[in-house]
């Protein structure tokens, strides 16, 4: 009988070994099924099933219009797919700021209903009361510092944060703040490098970077952008290890031209 080696599950404990060992932590956003899947298999540690799905899923401007009810449908669809994968799911704009009781009754249908592994949300003591209570339910959450999407309004610009040194000094405190709390991990988004590390070096808990450097215990991207699906969005921060947009736009205009020119199908690609 030939035995199949199963590939061990992340969980959050093993992130934390992994900021301990010194190994970086890999996370990437995925929202549907088939991504999620060759992601997985690709090896990436954790999966974020980002509000930017209000982005490159649904095409609004910003990440507030999507809600709770999509953002199950999306955590669903990842979590089907996902072997080996942590999944993260982030908690929507309106379904935790300022109402802890919210917050636990938000946390609580995603994971119930899409069987996630942890939530994510934005913000320092703001919502420090809101991460002990989801806590009291047994379930992990991720915390997120810096340029919070959820708050563009608030700053009116996606210009890096925590530049000037009122700014920094409470970004390094609400990190303290969050890790005290029972985060099992923190978001750095596009702040100083050397805040970052600082800040990294300064926690037990391992931190995500994304447009914050290489002191950071790991770092997210947008799946979307890292593979050129979307390539309209061009921040320094942003690698593209592949050019999608092109493959798929020749892909179909060669298809399109091959069923108007009926080359397709074939007569081997028929009954």
């Amino acid at each position: 009988m030939s035995i199949h080696k199963e590939q061990k599950r992340i969980t959050t404990n093993t992130i934390l070994e992994m900021k301990q060992n010194g190994e970086k932590i890999a996370m990437l956003t995925a929202y549907d099924y088939s991504m999620a899947k060759m992601l997985d298999e690709a090896g990436v540690d954790v999966l974020l099933v980002g509000d930017s799905a209000s982005n490159v899923m649904a095409g609004h401007e910003t990440t507030l219009p999507i809600t709770l009810d999509q953002m199950i449908y999306h955590a669903q669809s990842v979590v089907r797919a996902a072997k080996r994968s942590l999944v993260v799911v982030d908690l929507p704009f309106g379904s935790y700021q300022g109402n802890t009781k919210r917050a636990l009754d938000s946390s609580i249908r995603i994971m119930k209903e899409s069987g996630a592994h942890a939530v994510k949300l934005e913000g320092g003591s703001e919502v420090t009361d809101s991460i002990r209570r989801i806590l009291t339910a047994g379930i992990p959450v991720m915390g997120h510092l810096g340029l919070t999407p959820q708050s563009i309004y608030k700053f009116g610009t996606y210009a890096v944060r925590a530049k000037e040194e009122a700014e920094a000094i409470k970004l390094r405190s609400d990190a303290l703040l969050l890790e005290k709390a029972g985060c099992f991990s923190l978001v750095l988004e596009k702040i100083p490098a050397i805040l970052a590390e600082e800040v990294s070096k300064s926690l037990h808990i391992p931190t995500i970077g994304i447009g914050a450097g290489k002191g950071t215990d790991g770092q997210v991207l947008v799946s979307h952008d890292m593979l050129g699906i979307n390539h309209e969005f061009n921040p320094r921060f942003l690698r593209r290890y592949a050019n999608l947009h092109e493959i798929i736009q020749e892909a179909v205009q060669h298809y399109t031209r091959d069923v108007k020119e009926n080359k397709f199908p074939s007569d081997t690609e028929q009954y």
